[in-house]
């Protein structure tokens, strides 16, 4: 099984999952997402944010796909490029931190470790660019509102848990989350893992000889 970790453009922005790729209650404020969704082209909306996004701060999503299909993606941003974050009750976003809005692992692939890989992905993108740290809006109660659409675009909070956020400011729907990006960039990759696993089943002799590639890895879970 093959895993391929890609930065989110114009020409992979296809490839979220529907209605993702037609969704702009993070990219628009409230009044303006829903006067889009009901006359406008959500579609279009979308297209522009994330090509605006691109060219004036840089890559805003990373994808994941498994053995070539779309399993999984994450879009941050500032948050003075998301409208919606200040409509929480636990905003603002601290000053030294980027907003992680959105995050889906297409459920044939949860399970996996995915999560984990599209946030480590976020974290050395953005700790190129002197980012401290990633915050985020969890869900406390996902899937339990009757308001379905807003469940679905804010991640549940057991998936930010899972990956390794902390909560900085509690909310009973709505907590505020936190990830210090030395603590995700300190995580060892499945591919590491493996490697260490191989090398530490080996004597000292046969690590001095070639050696066959692993036909596997192992999976770690989120």
């Amino acid at each position: 099984m093959s895993r391929r970790l890609v930065s989110l453009t114009l020409d992979t922005l296809g490839d979220l999952p529907r209605p993702c790729s037609q969704c702009v209650y993070w990219e628009l404020d409230p009044v303006a997402a829903e006067r889009a969704c009901a006359s406008g082209d959500p579609g279009l909306e979308k297209e522009a944010w994330v090509s605006q996004t691109l060219l004036e701060w840089g890559s805003c999503g990373k994808l994941i796909y498994v053995d070539g299909m779309p399993a999984g993606y994450v879009m941050y941003a500032p948050p003075a490029y998301v409208p919606r974050s200040m409509a929480f009750p636990t905003s603002p976003v601290s000053a030294d931190a980027a907003l992680l809005t959105t995050a889906h692992v297409v459920a044939s692939f949860a399970g996996g470790g995915l999560g984990r890989m599209l946030v480590q992905g976020v974290a050395r993108d953005l700790t190129k660019r002197g980012v401290k740290a990633i915050e985020a809006f969890g869900d406390a109660k996902f899937g339990e509102a009757d308001d379905e659409k807003q469940s679905g675009c804010v991640a549940p909070v057991d998936f930010f848990l899972s990956v390794g956020f902390k909560t900085v400011r509690p909310h009973p729907r709505f907590p505020r989350m936190r990830l210090e990006l030395r603590t995700a960039l300190s995580w060892k990759s499945d591919v590491e893992y493996a490697l260490e696993k191989l090398l530490g089943s080996m004597s000292p002799e046969t690590l001095l000889r070639p050696v066959r590639p692993a036909t596997a890895t192992r999976n770690v879970e989120s």
